[in-house]
This record gives structure tokens, sequence and C-alpha cells, in this order.
């Protein structure tokens, strides 16, 4: 274990996702329970700029685990990449004492802090967390599981309303260009389509899905579609399908940041435990630019370049699977 780390500061930058509390709850005690100070940023790069900056406890994070968003608060800082947002951040963390850096966010978290290690040499280590889970280097990202069951829940409900009223229901979900959490709750919930950015469905294939249903008196389906969809939104292909049959009673529900709040699961809660005392250790054990992840079921440290350079690609299986199930 290093002894020229003293100090860790820990911060959430970008989109909150459900299991950032957890994550910082491990950070903060994995680092004291190896005699380390620790010291919560604010509001991610903008906290940092501004030195707001306070030193956390163990009974800090006390009776966060189960709690959605992030206490340390989120914000994203266009000052932050200049190079005199990241003088002035590094000057603040100099102040007070800070010789090391977690932090728990997207790829944009990510790539600034890529930044900062390579002006300033600060040890650093990332932790993954976004519903998106579009981050090459680990299988999940601490939220994906809790938004994939938000939006499960949601589906199941709106199947409820689909078949009463004999209606076709377009149903949106979250994701960024990023279908896993289209495809995972589009398989879960048995929709009857699944429009991903990673799939090449043509609207032409998406009407071929559908108008069978005009021959069956068949009314009630759900379609999913992820956010960035290529061929169009929810309610662009709604108005789609609208111009082309008048047989079906089109509803559209888009469940935006829904998805992102909430209680995490019990998967997330484990999960952000785990990345977060790794995290702490694999700074210790000289670790530095890298994620930590979750690969194979085993941690792992992928480094910075090899995470931005990679895509994290669907499983062409849940495709196959999908495309079965939706007959």
């Amino acid at each position: 274990m290093s002894t020229t780390i003293t100090k860790i500061g820990v911060f959430t930058s970008g989109g909150d996702a459900p299991g950032m509390n957890a994550a910082i709850r491990a950070v903060v005690r994995a680092s004291i329970y190896y005699k380390k100070e620790v010291f919560g940023i604010m509001r991610g790069y903008e906290g940092m700029i501004e030195g707001d900056i306070v030193k956390l406890g163990a009974r800090s994070v006390g009776n966060i685990l189960q709690r959605g968003g992030t206490i340390l608060k989120s914000a994203r800082s266009q000052e932050f990449r200049t190079p005199e947002g990241r003088k002035k951040a590094f000057d603040q963390l100099k102040k007070h004492g800070i010789d090391a850096l977690i932090a728990i966010g997207g790829d944009g978290s990510f790539t600034g802090l890529h930044h900062f290690f390579n002006e300033y040499g600060l040890p650093s280590v990332c932790i993954p967390g976004t519903i998106d889970n579009d981050i090459p280097g680990t299988d999940y990202t601490i939220g994906y599981d809790t938004a994939t069951n938000t939006a499960v829940e949601a589906i199941d409900k709106i199947r409820d309303t689909a078949l009463s009223h004999n209606r076709l229901f377009f149903v949106e979900v979250m994701g960024r260009n990023s279908g896993y959490i289209a495809i995972n709750s589009g398989i879960a919930g048995g929709a009857g389509a699944i429009i991903i950015p990673e799939d090449h469905m043509t609207f032409e294939e998406l009407y071929a899905i559908l108008k069978p249903g005009e021959e069956t008196a068949k009314k009630s389906n759900v379609v999913v579609v992820a956010e960035g969809s290529k061929i169009g939104g929810a309610l662009d292909l709604a108005r789609k399908v609208t111009e082309r049959s008048s047989y079906f009673d089109i509803k559209v529900t888009i469940l935006g940041h829904l998805q992102r709040g909430g209680s995490p699961t019990y998967f997330d809660r484990v999960l952000a435990s785990k990345l977060g005392v790794a995290a702490v250790e694999g700074l210790l054990n000289g670790k530095q630019d890298v994620m930590v992840g979750i690969l194979d079921n085993k941690i792992s440290f992928t480094p910075f370049e090899t995470v931005r350079s990679g895509i994290h690609a669907i499983n062409e299986e849940d495709l196959r699977i999908a495309k079965i199930l939706s007959i």
C-alpha cells in the first residue's frame, strides 16, 4: 500500500445515477479503513474550481446507501474544459492537501480527469456511474440495473392500459446513444418491437412487424424505443405509423428522467460498494489514470486511453432473442 497518498478527494460528475451514494460511502469508509483522510468535492469540477471541499468521516456517509442521486451533488463545468480552469482546480486541491482523486461518473467526467492527470500527474481512478451502461471496460455501470428495472415497471403498467383499451404504445427510454436499457427492458417487458441505435432496423421493417396486427385483429402492443434511435424517437415513429394506417389507436410515453431517480437496486448497491473499495485500493497500489470496473464478475482496471477509444457493444445474442420473442 502506498504511503505517499494521504488525502483522497472524491466527487460525482455528469448525470446522476442510482448507486452513486453507495459508491461515495464505499470510497469514504475504505479510505478511513486504510488510514487515509478523505474529502468530498461538491458539484464535481465546478466545486473543485471554487474550493467547495469538505472533509468526510465514516458517519458523514451513514444512511445514504439506499438513497438515489448524489449527496455530493453534480454539475457540468465549462470552465474545467480550459487550462485556466484546471489550474484553478489544482490550486484548490493543493490548498487542501489532496494528493489523489476518485471520480464517479461517465465518459465526459473521465475525459476531464484524464486531461487533469496529464497536466498535473495527480493519481486518479474513475468509477463508472451512468444509467446508460455505455462505457467499455466494465460489464455494468452503476445505475444501469436500477434504471432498467424502473423502465420494466413502467412498461408493465403501460401494458395493462394497452390491453384494456386495445392501444399501441410507443415507450421511449433513456440511454443516450446506447440501447442497453431499451433491449433489456423490452425483452423483460415483452415488447412487440425494440428500436435501438446499434441495430439497423428501418421504419419499413418496424411497420412489417406491426401490420399483421390488422389481419389478426390485434391492436394492443408495446414498442420500446431507445432515445438514440436512428429512425426517430417515439413521437416520430408514432406519427409515421399513424400516417400509414388508421387501424391503430396509438399513444406515446416518454419515460425521461424518471429512470435516473429512485432507490438503487441491491445489484447497484453491491456493485457500487465493490467498485468504491477497489478504487481506493487501486490508488494505494499504484493505479492511476484508470477506470475500475467489473469484467466477467471480477474487478478489473482499464487504462483510460483504452476506455475512451472503445465502445460497449450490445450483445448480439440479446438482439437475436428479442427478435424471436417479438412474433
